[in-house]
């Protein structure tokens, strides 16, 4: 019998981490497609690509995408995941003109508006969702709903009945969020047993809840996502790369009897329009 095959995400560098927190955390085109490369030999079947600007802050910028983009398919075949909320001063149109520019296989959709706290508000308005999940159909991209609350299960399910997502979807559980969910073991096996029929599911663990949310997320039957967007350290006190995270995750998988997917893999999993 074929082996479970488990789909590793890497989330290389957020919107908000500064590199002073973490050298490792790549910011431009270059170093992005590079460590991209690196976590693809690694074992990663997908990306997660924030960009940033000249002052190191998260950017919706279309063109530093397309060159991003560009780096990394000219390395390899990892799929490409773009993000829909990587700077909270771009408006709705500013954060989606990339999807249609670009046509990553898939891009984030933020499924809620909550209190990321201390200060910031995470705004995604249902105009804004529909409008988005419309522009992902139209260019062939597959959402990524992104589950920060547990609530936000029965808004993934309104945008589903209304047509602004299709089924069946993609699932990525994030947890440790500071003013949404904790990122226990509790809180992810109640999410996985809400999921609609057919969904496939994978899930992340801020900071401390790394290792918990990964190791619980590959015994429950998901998939993971590490990376520096969510973490800076492999252990307390020692600083991570995106690499050694990546590595550790496809440890933790075969250890478990299973198997890490490749990029084409994934693809079939996940059911993208592009192979």
């Amino acid at each position: 019998m074929a082996k479970e095959k488990v789909i590793i995400s890497a989330a290389l560098t957020g919107a908000i981490t500064p590199k002073e927190l973490n050298p490792n955390i790549p910011l431009t085109p270059e170093e992005i497609a590079n460590d991209a490369y690196e976590c693809w030999k690694a074992g990663a079947a997908v990306v997660h690509l924030h960009m940033r600007d000249e002052e190191g802050l998260g950017t919706m910028n279309k063109e530093l995408f397309k060159k991003t983009v560009e780096l990394i398919k000219s390395k390899c075949d990892v799929v490409i995941n773009c993000t829909t909320s990587g700077d909270h001063r771009a408006s709705d149109d500013d954060r989606m003109a990339h999807l249609p520019y670009v046509k990553p296989e898939m891009a984030s959709f933020d499924v809620g508006t909550f209190n990321w706290l201390p200060q910031v508000v995470f705004m995604n308005t249902p105009e804004f969702l529909h409008k988005l999940g419309k522009t992902m159909i139209e260019n062939d991209v597959k959402p990524e709903i992104e589950i920060f609350d547990l609530g936000q299960m029965n808004a993934a399910e309104f945008f589903i009945k209304k047509g602004a997502l299709n089924a069946p979807a993609h699932f990525q559980f994030v947890l440790g969020v500071p003013g949404a969910a904790q990122a226990t073991v509790e809180n992810l096996v109640y999410l996985v047993n809400q999921l609609p029929e057919g969904s496939t599911w994978s899930a992340l663990g801020v900071g401390r809840g790394h290792l918990p949310i990964l190791f619980a997320a590959i015994a429950l039957g998901g998939n993971v996502r590490v990376g520096l967007e969510d973490n800076v350290y492999f252990s307390k006190g020692r600083l991570a790369s995106n690499v050694e995270l990546i590595a550790r995750a496809a440890d933790a998988i075969r250890l478990a009897d299973k198997e890490v997917a490749t990029p084409d893999e994934a693809r079939q999993i996940l059911g993208l329009k592009r192979v």
